[in-house]
Order: C-alpha cells, then sequence, then structure tokens
C-alpha cells in the first residue's frame, strides 16, 4: 500500500529533520538503479540510499571493499534518472574519503555533480569528523554511519554487533555526538544493540536512521533486494521479507523454458503479421530466384 505524501517536493534534509520533530519514522531503502527507484518512491520512502552493498548484492564481490567511485556514479546515476521526490544519498566507497580530506571533497562533489545525488554518506566517527566539516563546508550535505561499518569489516573481525559493552558503547555515542558537531544532517546505525541505539537517538537533534539497531531510531532501511525476497542466501536477524521475489522469479523463468521446448511460446498472439497481398509479392520475388526458392525461414 502507497504511504506517498501529498507533497511531492523532493525531501531534503530539512524534510528529515521536521519529520523527527514530529516523530515521524523516516523511510530509507538501499536501491541501486532506475526501475527500483522509481517503485520505490512511487511507495513514498524518503529516502533512498545508492549503497557500497551493491559491490555484494549486484557485482557479486565479497565485501564492499572491491566498490569504485566508478562503479558507484555509475549507479547513482541510474536512480537518479528516476527523477525520485526521496531524497538520494550515494555511499562513498573505500578509500574515496580516507586518505586525504581534499580529496573527499572532491568525490562527495563528484556524487552530486556527476551523479546526481542529494548528499553523501561516509562511514566512521570521531576520526571522520574533520572529513564532515570540510565535505559540508563545501555544501554537500553529509550522513554519518556508525556501529557496524562494512568497510572496516576486517579491522572489526568480521560482521558482527558494535557497542554491545559498556565501553563500546560510550565510544559510540562519543562517534555519534563528534558527527552531529561536525555537520551531519543524520547518521546511520547499523548492528546496534537496541537501547544503545535508541540512546543515541534520544541524545541527538538530527535523525538516526537505523539498520539491525531496533525500532527506537527515527527511522529504518533495509536493502531493496532483501525486503522483497530478492537474496535468498544471507538472512541477517535484522531483516524482514516482504515478498518472495526469488522463488517468484525462478518459477516464472522455469515455466519460461518449458513453453519455449514445448512450441507453446511464442503463440500466434506474440506474433507479428504482414497482409497476405504483401506475403504474396515476397513469394512471387523469391519464386523468380532459383537459389531461395524453397529455403525455410
Amino acid at each position: 500500500m502507497s504511504t506517498v505524501p501529498p507533497d511531492r517536493r523532493r525531501a531534503t534534509p530539512r524534510t528529515l529533520l521536521d519529520l523527527k520533530a514530529r516523530h515521524e519514522p523516516i523511510v530509507a531503502v538501499t536501491a541501486y538503479d532506475h526501475p527500483s527507484a522509481r517503485e520505490a518512491d512511487a511507495a513514498g520512502v524518503d529516502v533512498i540510499l545508492v549503497g557500497d552493498s551493491l559491490g555484494m548484492v549486484v557485482l557479486g564481490h565479497d565485501d564492499t571493499l572491491q566498490v569504485t567511485m566508478d562503479d558507484m556514479l555509475h549507479h547513482a546515476r541510474a536512480v537518479a534518472r528516476a527523477r525520485t521526490r526521496a531524497m538520494r544519498v550515494g555511499d562513498m566507497p573505500f578509500l574515496s574519503y580516507q586518505a586525504d580530506v581534499a580529496e573527499a571533497v572532491r568525490n562527495a562533489g563528484r556524487f552530486l555533480a556527476d551523479g546526481g545525488m542529494d548528499a553523501v554518506k561516509l562511514e566512521g566517527g570521531r576520526e571522520r569528523a574533520a572529513t564532515v566539516r570540510a565535505v559540508v563546508q563545501a555544501g554537500i550535505p553529509v550522513m554519518g554511519h556508525v556501529g557496524l561499518t562494512p568497510q572496516s569489516v576486517r579491522a572489526l573481525g568480521g560482521y558482527r554487533v558494535q557497542g554491545a559493552t559498556a565501553a563500546s558503547a560510550g565510544r559510540l555515542l562519543d562517534d555519534a555526538r563528534a558527527l552531529e558537531d561536525a555537520g551531519c544532517f543524520s547518521i546511520a546505525l547499523e548492528a546496534v544493540p537496541d537501547r544503545l541505539a535508541a540512546l543515541v537517538t534520544g541524545r541527538l537533534a538530527i535523525p538516526t536512521i537505523g539498520i539491525g539497531a531496533g525500532a527506537g531510531c527515527d527511522g529504518q532501511i533495509l536493502v531493496w533486494h532483501d525486503l522483497l525476497g530478492w537474496e535468498e542466501q544471507l538472512a541477517p536477524r535484522f531483516v524482514r521479507r516482504y515478498a518472495t521475489m526469488a522463488a517468484d522469479a525462478r518459477t516464472a523463468l522455469g515455466t519460461y523454458a518449458a513453453d519455449v521446448r514445448g512450441r507453446r511460446f511464442p503463440a500466434p498472439e506474440h506474433a507479428y503479421t504482414i497482409p497476405d497481398a504483401e506475403w504474396e509479392l515476397v513469394l512471387a520475388g523469391l519464386g523468380a530466384r532459383a537459389d531461395v526458392v524453397g529455403t525455410a525461414w
């Protein structure tokens, strides 16, 4: 069921702040191409994230570390062509912002100028505050990301919950505050205990968007392929599947293959025709060419 807001102007950071102030949940979806962005927008989502998770979900990599700026901009442009009401956020890939602040600003700018995005997202806490501040000062809205940060998965020792001890919970809260102070308009909280996520949300003036962070966040985000059941191999605890698209697609493709092999497709209604008079002329022309008479078309 669509919950499209009556106001079809493009969502902005102010839109998300207003939703938090009114205690209205923010709906976000991670999507990677034009048709998924179009349908997510038609359903009324507030934010579409072009996530670097496309490395695993779309490109078949084992993690996000192989994703390049060119990969991200290619998919960002496809999403941007959907001309959505939803705010469009581009995920800055590994090593596009960590090594040099000036390079981070340039790459963030490419997401807006070349990729058609409205904002960027980057991972990390206090260690990224200076980078966030520089990007924001360049006029580029930034969404932060703390908790499980997939680009640091090797340093973290795998995909695991973050902030599960008192010490790490305190660090996570300090990271979120540092990102807010640096100018982030919102922060993604990934794989964070629900009580901690609710605490962080209550301590920040900017909205939080959770994925595996419980119901206490200001908003929620899921990956298009996860929520629609396109991805069946991985089943994170925090995912709810709202459809079974992969299974439905296999059934449809199997039926198609059987119909082709059984000569049930294409049927007459799927074919184009030529008027009888024109066909007679075709046959007459072939009759004058002995080399092709009798050829099976």
